[in-house]
Order: structure tokens, then sequence, then C-alpha cells
């Protein structure tokens, strides 16, 4: 992979972890009701705002623990072949 597209994904991968304090995902019933509490000095509207973002965190993580262990093995032997071409033992 080149250079650059390595610096497009990890600006990409950060952006969206700096990004995530401010997402909320709610449907509109529980939208009202968290706003009616938080208007009222509760603080469900906030637990209820980082349940839903840990909720859809997790299967991010796992596709990422698991596309790291798919393409392990042929970076690997891409990195075993590159080192003997350049790096003869003598």
């Amino acid at each position: 992979m080149k250079f650059k597209n390595k610096i497009i994904y990890l600006s990409i991968f950060l952006f969206m972890f700096i990004i995530n304090n401010t997402a909320s995902a709610q449907c509109a019933m529980c939208r009202a009701t968290s706003e009616s509490d938080l208007s009222e000095g509760g603080s469900i509207a906030k637990g209820l705002n980082t349940g839903i973002l840990y909720l859809m965190a997790v299967p991010y993580l796992i596709l990422m623990i698991g596309g790291y262990f798919f393409f392990k093995k042929p970076i690997d032997a891409k990195l075993k072949q590159w080192k003997n071409k350049f790096f003869h033992s003598t």
C-alpha cells in the first residue's frame, strides 16, 4: 500500500474517534423522553447516548480484530519474501 493511502486511512480512522463524542443516535420517542429528562435535570440521556455508542463500536472492533488475523498471514509472507530479497544471509 502506498504511503499516501496509509495516511488517508489513518486520518479517517482518527476522525471517526474524534467525532464519536458528538454522535447521537436515538429513535424519536427515546429522544423526546431523554430530552425532557435532561431538561428536568436528569442524567438518563447521557447514559443512553453512551450505551448506544458502545453498542455501535463493538461490531467495528470485532471486524478490526478479525481483519488483522485474516490479513496477517499474507502480509507476513510478503515481508519474509522482501527480507530474503534484500537481506541475504551470508
